[in-house]
C-alpha cells in the first residue's frame, strides 16, 4: 500500500451481485478526486477472475494473503449466501480480512458471511428487505433491523440491499473526510446524500409468514380478496366462528401479530397497488379500507416513513411528473395536498 492511501478490499465470489462492488467502487473513487485517495482492491478466496450474477466477469482479484492489510473490509452481496451454505474459503478470506482492519462491513447479502463468522452476535445489522427475516431467524444472536438502510455499531457497518452500498460508501466518506467532500460525490453520481425513508418504502408489505391452521388461512383469504369491505375483529371472529379473544391468540401463535396490525398492512399494500394503478389519496384510501385521506397519510407515515404522494412519485413511473400520464389528473389526485 502506497503511503498516504487507504486501502479498501472488497470481498467478491461467483455469483456476486454487480452493483454491490461498482456502487461503492464508484463512491470511494469520486471521493478520492476531492480528498486523499483510497486504494481499493478486489479479493476472492481463489484469485483470479469471478463471474458477477449478471454474467459479466470481475477481473484482477487476489487472494486474501496477497491483499494484505487493508484499513477498510468490504464484502458485498450475492442472493446465494442466503440461500445455501457459505462456502470455507470465502469465510477464510472474510476472517482473515476482518481480523486486521479497523472497520468491516457488508452490502447486501454479504451481512450473511460476518453473522456466519460469529462477527454480528449481539450486534444491530442490516440487509436486504427480502432476505431480513431469513438472516434474524438463521442467526438469533443478530440484531436485524430491516427498515435500516445502514447501521454502523462498533466496528462494523452493514447495509441493505445492492444499491445501498452507495449509501454506505457514502457514510464511510463522510467519516473520513468530511460531510462536504461526500456531500460533493453524492452530486457528482446525483443520489440523495441520506435516501429518505427506510428500506420498507421498496418491500412487500405482506411479509408474515403463511397461517398453518386452515381456519386462519380461510380467513386470511377472505380479507385479501377484498380488503375494504367490514374486517374488524368481531366481524372476522364471526365469520371464523370464534371468539375475538380466541382469534386473537391464532393470530398472535401463527402470525406472530395483532388483527388489527396484520389487517392494517394488509389494507396499506392495497393502497399502494391503487396508487400505481391511478388512483386518487382519497379513493386509495377509502377503497384499501382505510378510510380516510389523514388515515391513509398516518399508515403511510408509520410504516413507510413517506407520504402517499411521495411514495406515488418514486415507485409510480419512470417519467416526471408533469408527464403525459398525469396531465388530465386534478392536483387532488396528484396527492399535491398531502
Amino acid at each position: 500500500m502506497r503511503p498516504g492511501l487507504r486501502r479498501v478490499a472488497f470481498i467478491v465470489f461467483d455469483g456476486v451481485t454487480m452493483l454491490d462492488v461498482s456502487g461503492p467502487c464508484e463512491v470511494l473513487h469520486q471521493a478520492g478526486r476531492l480528498a486523499p485517495p483510497y486504494e481499493l482492491v478486489l479479493v476472492s478466496p481463489g484469485g483470479g477472475p469471478v463471474a458477477t450474477s449478471a454474467g459479466l466477469a470481475l477481473t484482477g482479484t487476489v487472494t486474501a494473503a496477497e491483499a494484505g492489510v487493508s484499513h477498510t473490509l468490504i464484502i458485498a452481496g450475492g442472493d446465494r449466501l442466503a440461500q445455501q451454505p457459505i462456502e470455507h474459503g470465502l469465510l477464510d478470506a472474510t476472517r482473515a480480512l476482518a481480523e486486521r482492519a479497523e472497520r468491516v462491513a457488508s452490502v447486501c447479502t454479504g451481512a450473511f458471511v460476518l453473522a456466519e463468522l460469529g462477527l454480528l452476535d449481539e450486534r444491530r445489522a442490516t440487509t436486504h428487505w427480502r432476505h431480513a427475516e431469513t438472516l434474524a431467524r438463521r442467526y438469533p444472536r443478530t440484531h436485524v433491523e430491516p427498515d435500516a438502510i445502514h447501521i454502523r455499531d462498533g466496528r462494523y457497518i452493514t447495509s441493505a440491499g445492492i444499491s445501498a452500498g452507495i449509501d454506505l460508501a457514502l457514510a464511510l466518506v463522510e467519516e473520513d473526510h468530511g460531510s462536504n467532500v461526500a456531500r460533493a460525490v453524492a452530486r457528482e453520481l446525483v443520489v440523495f446524500m441520506q435516501r429518505p425513508g427506510g428500506q420498507s418504502q421498496f418491500s412487500t408489505a405482506l411479509a408474515t409468514p403463511p397461517a398453518r391452521g386452515d381456519l386462519l388461512r380461510s380467513l386470511i383469504a377472505g380479507v385479501l380478496a377484498d380488503p375494504g369491505t367490514d374486517h374488524s375483529l368481531p366481524a372476522m371472529a364471526a365469520r371464523a366462528a370464534v371468539s375475538p379473544r380466541h382469534l386473537s391468540r391464532l393470530f398472535r401463535a401463527e402470525l406472530g401479530t395483532t388483527p388489527a396490525r396484520w389487517l392494517e398492512r394488509v389494507r396499506l399494500d392495497h393502497a399502494q397497488q391503487l396508487l400505481l394503478d391511478g388512483h386518487s389519496v382519497t379513493s386509495a384510501a377509502r377503497t384499501s379500507g382505510l378510510g380516510s385521506d389523514e388515515t391513509l397519510r398516518r399508515a403511510f407515515a408509520r410504516h413507510l416513513g413517506i407520504t402517499p404522494s411521495e411514495y406515488r412519485t418514486r415507485f409510480g413511473t419512470t417519467g416526471p411528473p408533469g408527464g403525459p400520464q398525469n396531465r388530465d389528473r386534478p392536483d387532488s389526485d396528484l396527492g399535491l395536498l398531502d
